[in-house]
């Protein structure tokens, strides 16, 4: 009796191990999932900040890998599927949601051959490595083991390299190529990257520039297996590439624009527009919507011309602004040194309407030499996770005549803050979301839609006291309503290159670089760009919704924290999110 009441005793004093909720098996298992991610993808985690993975790179030319790959993604929806979605907490249906349609568009993705369209003028593995190999980019340099990682690393590229040039040669086969027009921009990129001498080469900036962290005794040994590896396989490499290109592949690259063009090309594009978009609107939609914003911005930029009182009509007040000196920078430091001043400026500002800000900083960059005939006018590259590396706003200083001083605010807006720097790095530092969310990159609509919509807040931040300024906004707006009608004019109703350049030029004061840069954009990245203003239309008609429910309850501050913190979500799942918002502000 003594022994079973000692025992009953016992028990009740251990404590009570409750099962898992559903909620609790999730987010082990989306930790677990992550962490595979890491592994297949170690170049994510460098960028992330993580260096468990630094000497590693994945050969993604393969047959193998692919066919692995959609395993994978398989295996990870039949994982995902297993939960039951009723159970989990509101916030972890939201994740759910928004999982199952990421793995379901990358498997209706695998129908087609994007494998066959490794490199193009705007990027490709070729580049971002020898981005990475400056010292310069997301590889850190910083200590011995550092450089060793990246030797390394470096030394497993060469077979991807190899297989860039055996996965084109079969879409040549197939034909599945880029267009010829285009592939001519990538061999003067392939040629600087493609020099016999290894101290002549993009990778040898960190071999000139050690920090004081790595002992002179391990400098010596570093430089000699970079020189071997240079010039025994990595150059060699790139001179095979360079030299198939020229020589194989621009001769037999297609001579047509439009993805529609391509075998199974219409749903290609179909495909590409529903996944940039994340929504059901049909290219002719899109086409429309964008006829109706370019009007519509010519009307303002109209009253631009008249409010500063030139003479002459709207295209002539559109070579005015590409001819007049006084709009452009003669030096290249000169317009890095206005972007500094105004992330300074905007820094200050940004509290007005906002109650989040990122803990990380970003920093001003030009664009490097060897890429920026090609690149964007401004770019960002997001911070380390940890904070130890700040975001970087690329600014593009190779034709100032297509850096317009009256575009400066703007463009600092979209790419900085608080455009892309916050939204990037605030989803980034957020603890209490899923890493896939903190961390992916699926949704332009809501990326780009942000930070277009960013760009409107520069009047109601104190931005935008000049009408040329004011114009620079428009400017940038129309960039992105033209790209509705080009992107789907290039690829759904059959437009020339050629009519491409004509229409932004007729409907905008860019310069032609830049018009002929964007438009060899949307070519090789077709959809893409269509993301920018069919987010920022709707992030926009949230907020009126809001405002219009809330009347004197609207808070901007508020609206601004529920899109922000949101994660990365497709445009129909941030409305649920907004209308909750304001349900929960009208229910007191």
């Amino acid at each position: 009796m003594r022994r079973r009441l000692a025992l009953s005793l016992l028990a009740a004093s251990l404590p009570v191990w409750a099962a898992p909720t559903e909620s609790e098996r999730f987010h082990q298992w989306l930790d677990a999932q992550w962490e595979l991610t890491l592994q297949r993808q170690p170049v994510l985690a460098t960028s992330l900040g993580d260096p468990r993975y630094n000497d590693r790179l994945i050969d993604t030319t393969t047959a193998a890998y692919r066919a692995r790959a959609k395993r994978e993604l398989q295996q990870t929806l039949k994982g995902l599927t297993a939960f039951n979605k009723d159970k989990l907490e509101p916030k972890d249906r939201v994740s759910y949601s928004i999982l199952k349609l990421d793995l379901e568009q990358d498997l209706a993705a695998e129908r087609f051959p994007d494998w066959m369209q490794p490199i193009s003028q705007i990027g490709g593995l070729p580049s971002f490595l020898a981005q990475m190999g400056t010292g310069q980019s997301i590889q850190p340099f910083k200590t011995t083991k550092d450089y060793d990682d990246w030797l390394k690393r470096l030394a497993l590229a060469v077979p991807l390299l190899d297989g860039t040039i055996a996965n084109m040669r079969d879409g040549l086969k197939a034909g599945v190529t880029q267009p010829k027009a285009v592939m001519e921009k990538v061999l003067p990129q392939l040629t600087a990257m493609a020099v016999a001498d290894p101290e002549k080469s993009l990778f040898w900036g960190p071999i000139k520039s050690f920090p004081d962290t790595v002992p002179a005794s391990d400098r010596e040994r570093i430089t000699a297996a970079m020189r071997k590896l240079l010039a025994e396989q990595v150059l060699p490499a790139y001179a095979r590439l360079q030299a198939f290109v020229r020589d194989e592949y621009v001769p037999k690259a297609r001579a047509s624009t439009a993805w529609a063009a391509l075998p199974d090309g219409k749903a290609w594009y179909a495909q590409r527009v529903r996944q940039s978009t994340t929504v059901a609107l049909t290219p002719d939609e899109i086409h429309e919507i964008g006829l109706k914003e370019v009007a519509r911005i010519l009307g303002e930029m109209e009253g631009v011309r008249k409010q500063v009182g030139f003479p002459g009509d709207l295209k002539a007040f559109f070579k005015h602004l590409q001819d007049d000196p006084k709009f452009y920078f003669n030096k290249p430091e000169e317009l890095l040194a206005g972007y500094r001043d105004l992330q300074k400026k905007i820094n200050s500002l940004t509290p007005k309407l906002f109650d989040i800000q990122p803990k990380a900083d970003y920093e001003v960059r030009e664009v490097e030499a060897f890429r920026a005939e090609s690149a964007a006018g401004g770019s960002y590259q997001s911070p380390s996770s940890d904070g130890s590396r700040p975001g970087v706003f690329y600014v593009n200083t190779f034709n100032l005549k297509a850096q317009p001083i009256f575009g400066m605010e703007t463009l600092s807006l979209h790419e900085a803050s608080p455009g892309h720097h916050f939204q990037i790095s605030i989803a980034q530092e957020d603890k209490a979301l899923p890493k896939f969310r903190r961390y992916g990159s699926h949704y332009t609509a809501y990326v780009e839609g942000w930070a277009l919509y960013a760009e409107s807040l520069g009047k109601e931040l104190g931005l935008f006291t000049d009408p040329y300024q004011w114009y620079g906004r428009l400017s940038d707006e129309q960039l992105r309503a033209m790209r509705l009608v080009v992107d789907t004019g290039l690829h759904a109703k059959g437009w020339t290159r050629e009519r491409a350049i004509q229409y932004m030029l007729d409907n905008s004061s860019m310069a032609e670089s830049d018009v002929v840069s964007e438009v060899e954009r949307y070519i090789v990245w077709p959809g893409q760009a269509l993301g920018y203003k069919i987010g920022q239309l709707e992030i926009t008609k949230l907020r009126a919704e809001a405002e219009a429910a809330l009347g004197p309850n609207f808070d901007l501050r508020g609206f601004h924290r529920v899109v922000l913190t949101a994660g990365q979500v497709p445009l129909p799942v941030l409305r649920e999110l907004v209308q909750d918002w304001v349900a929960k502000r009208k229910a007191g």
